[in-house]
Parts: C-alpha cells; sequence; structure tokens
C-alpha cells in the first residue's frame, strides 16, 4: 500500500497490473489465433450451405475475434505504458476500457444476428443441414478450447474474490472477462446452431434454424449488458460501497476520528485508490487503521 499526505509522500509507482497479468495475456492470443482460423471457416461454410444459424455463428466469430484481439491490444498497452507518467494512477484500468469495447460490439452483434434471424423466420430458405452441422461441431470445439484457456484464470479470480468477507469481485480482470464472455457467447451460437441444425434435418423443421438465433441473440444481449455495467461503473470511479463502509468503521470506530471526506475507486485489477480526510487523529494513526484494507493499493489521508 502507498500512502500519502497533503505534505508529505513517499517514493512509489502506479502499477495496478493484475497479479495475472502476464499469463491471462498469453491465454488471450492463443484464442485469438484458434478464433480468426474458424471465423473463416464457419463464414465460408455458412455461405456455401445456406445456413442463417451458421452463418451467424461465423460473423459472430468474426467480431468476437476482433474484440479478443482488443483485448489483447489492451494487455500489451497496460504492460508497456505501466511505469508511464502519463497516467496519473498507472495503467490498471485499460482492460476495464477494453472490456466496455467488447461489450458494445456484443451488443451490437446481438441485434444484427436478431434481425437478420427475423427476416429468415418470415422468409425461409433451404439449408445444407449436414455439412452445416459438421461445421458447427468443429466451431463448438474450438470455442470449448478456448474457454478452457480463459477459463482458468477467469475462475481463479471469481474465486478469489469471494474470499474476501464482503463476497464482491474486487480482483476481476474485466478484460479478461470480455474475452471469455465472447468465448462462452461463441459456444452458444454454435449449440444453437447445431440443435437448430439437426431439428431442421431429422423434423423438417426449417423454422428452428432462425428461431435459434434470436434466441442467441437475446442472451448475448443479457451478457453484453452485464459486461458493459461492471466496466462503466469502473471507468467512471464510481464508489465501491464495501469498501468505503469498511474504511469508515475502521477509521471512525474507535471514536476519535471523523472523515469529513472520502472517495474510494478502482484503479486496477483488484487495486483501489482512496483519499481520507479526517479530523480527530494524525495520519499515521488513520494510515494503521486503513492498512488491514488490502483492496486500497493507493491512500492519500488529509488531516484537517
Amino acid at each position: 500500500m502507498s500512502f500519502d499526505s497533503e505534505t508529505e509522500a513517499l517514493a512509489h509507482d502506479h502499477v495496478f497490473l493484475g497479479k495475472r497479468h502476464d499469463e491471462n495475456a498469453r491465454r488471450t492470443l492463443w484464442v485469438v489465433a484458434l478464433t480468426a482460423v474458424m471465423m473463416v471457416g464457419e463464414i465460408a461454410a455458412g455461405l456455401a450451405f445456406n445456413s442463417m444459424a451458421l452463418l451467424a455463428d461465423g460473423f459472430h466469430m468474426a467480431t468476437h475475434a476482433g474484440a479478443l484481439g482488443i483485448a489483447a491490444i489492451a494487455y500489451a498497452y497496460a504492460k508497456r505504458h505501466a511505469h508511464g507518467r502519463r497516467y496519473s494512477f498507472g495503467t490498471g484500468k485499460v482492460g476495464d476500457l477494453a472490456g466496455f469495447a467488447s461489450a458494445l460490439v456484443l451488443g451490437i452483434v446481438a441485434l444484427g444476428i436478431a434481425f437478420e434471424s427475423a427476416m429468415r423466420l418470415v422468409d425461409p430458405s433451404p439449408v445444407a443441414f449436414t455439412e452445416a452441422t459438421i461445421i458447427a461441431v468443429i466451431g463448438l470445439g474450438v470455442n470449448i478450447v478456448s474457454a478452457l484457456l480463459l477459463g482458468h484464470g477467469h475462475d481463479h479470480d471469481h474465486d478469489h474474490a469471494h474470499d474476501h468477507h464482503h463476497g464482491h469481485a474486487h480482483e476481476r480482470d474485466n478484460n479478461l472477462r470480455s474475452a471469455y464472455l465472447h468465448v462462452i457467447a461463441d459456444a452458444l451460437t454454435s449449440v444453437l446452431a447445431i440443435a437448430a441444425l439437426l431439428g431442421g434435418r431429422y423434423l423438417g423443421w426449417v423454422w428452428l434454424d432462425p428461431l435459434m438465433g434470436i434466441v442467441g441473440s437475446v442472451v448475448i444481449a443479457v451478457w453484453a449488458w452485464s459486461l458493459m455495467r461492471d466496466t462503466g461503473a469502473v471507468l467512471l470511479d464510481a464508489t465501491d460501497a464495501a469498501i468505503e463502509a469498511e474504511i469508515r468503521e475502521l477509521v471512525e470506530g474507535p471514536g476519535d476520528a471523523k472523515i469529513t471526506d472520502l472517495h474510494v475507486w478502482r484503479v486496477g485489477p483488484g487495486a483501489h485508490s482512496a483519499i481520507i480526510s479526517v479530523v480527530g487523529a494524525t495520519r499515521e494513526t488513520i494510515c494503521a487503521r486503513v492498512k488491514p484494507v488490502h483492496e486500497i493499493e493507493h491512500l492519500t489521508v488529509e488531516i484537517r
């Protein structure tokens, strides 16, 4: 934890990257490569076999390849400029910016799939079910491998966060989370495409192909909104209510100090900054009381 006061500062850096930053970056690069290869195959097969579900999956994967590329670039950029003086609180929130951009892409993809699927539902066209199903199964396999590559880091962040007594995801890497959601969304559309193609082949339900596209778009839209909400809160420096309450309890609990102003915001995965204005106690006392709040990596104390 770094401590500042109004007139005194201890030398420190502002590197607030996640603990697994480099590992997550490598995992993301592997998934970008896998996704790009499968994207080309699915789009080509969707056009050849006239499958809306397969085309939706392929174009969905195309946008995901771009979004995953953004995630990979964000990791590299954050690492490269971590020690630069250009960013007042470091580059820990670059991943959240990339996550927000990915959420927007997810939302646009959901709208596009829903529109095209609705058009196909009104005006269905013949589909080469057998060939399209084979490609969709291969796509699902790629999705599963990608999810396994990203899932370990994603689960670790989630589980570790819940070890904290507040139960909030303080250490969540939203850049990795966005990549993971893109892969899971791809897997979902692959599963729906397979179900639709099998239903069309064996039951004659041609309408199932575009219907599954609509179902997938709704689920993807919900995921996109969740990611946009969480990353947007970080980008707007939203206060973490749980950490704020803990700080107030530790500082004012003994009864000799009173907080007159308090700001708490996230500056990176697992790292928060706080500015505390206090009357009735010394700087050293306040720093000692706040020390148990392990999420605070950058603390400024003002004694009034």
